[in-house]
């Protein structure tokens, strides 16, 4: 597995001018975004060991994430 952060703009790259645009023009999309670089910040570093975790909290924070990113994406491409 590799430890790399899960950057939404390198997760969906075609949607980068878009990422940024509902940033800047829709208040529940930037809340949505913010939420999702904090907990994916929180997995990259439970990942890297610099702030470890135990399996379960881990696996949590995974879910939560991923419901971010397809929360996100679904308001990207409606």
């Amino acid at each position: 597995m590799t430890h790399v952060p899960h950057e939404l703009h390198e997760e969906f790259p075609d949607l980068a001018d878009k990422i940024h645009q509902m940033k800047t023009e829709n208040a529940h999309f930037h809340k949505l975004f913010e939420e999702y670089h904090e907990i994916n910040r929180a997995v990259h570093r439970a990942e890297t060991d610099v702030e470890p975790t135990d399996d379960l909290h881990m696996e949590e924070m995974r879910k939560k994430r991923l419901a971010l990113k397809d929360e996100l994406y679904a308001m990207l491409t409606a």
